[in-house]
């Protein structure tokens, strides 16, 4: 069994668990989620050195990308401490020396520059930007997994749209 699908089970033992009490997350079906998580790896490369995830919630999909893509130092920004409480455990019994947690808004975070952006489904994509502003530069990408209606979203941007099952993986780059 690979490192990875060993993590994935551990994973969803410690999700399951924690969602017993404090009702983290409604999927029942982890590994969907956690495939959804990855599905753009098979589409695309991405390489990074620095990357954020904005609304972490219950880490997807930015903790089976920092599994992935584990040479990256991964910034999970997730202001509810309950779901910011989680991704530090998941963090610490998964062994993901390569993830740090904030748990704060990446607005009220201190400003890095980063080579990649994710975001699942938190916010309409000028607003996302928008918060993003002091974290990117003309060289970041951002990689947003969005729903169906999202075309008049990338009204302005340089976006590539890719679709798998009911996702849209959009992969944006020269934002500024």
């Amino acid at each position: 069994m690979s490192d990875f699908k060993q993590k994935c089970e551990k994973f969803s033992e410690i999700l399951n668990r924690y969602n017993k009490i404090h009702s983290l997350t409604n999927y029942k079906n982890f590994d969907e989620q956690i495939n959804d998580s990855i599905a753009i790896l098979d589409m695309i490369e991405i390489s990074a050195n620095k990357a954020i995830d904005i609304g972490s919630g219950a880490g997807f999909p930015a903790l089976f990308l920092a599994m992935k893509l584990n040479e990256c130092e991964w910034h999970l920004y997730e202001p509810n401490h309950k779901k910011s409480a989680f991704l530090t455990l998941a963090k610490i019994e998964l062994g993901l020396e390569n993830v740090i947690i904030h748990s704060t808004k990446l607005q009220d975070g201190d400003k890095f520059i980063v080579d990649l952006i994710t975001s699942r489904a938190l916010m309409k994509v000028a607003d996302l930007v928008k918060i993003s502003r002091g974290f990117f530069n003309e060289n970041t990408k951002f990689l947003l997994y969005k729903g169906s209606s999202v075309t008049e979203e990338l009204n302005g941007f340089n976006a590539k749209v890719l679709n798998k099952h009911n996702r849209n993986y959009i992969l944006m780059d020269k934002v500024c």
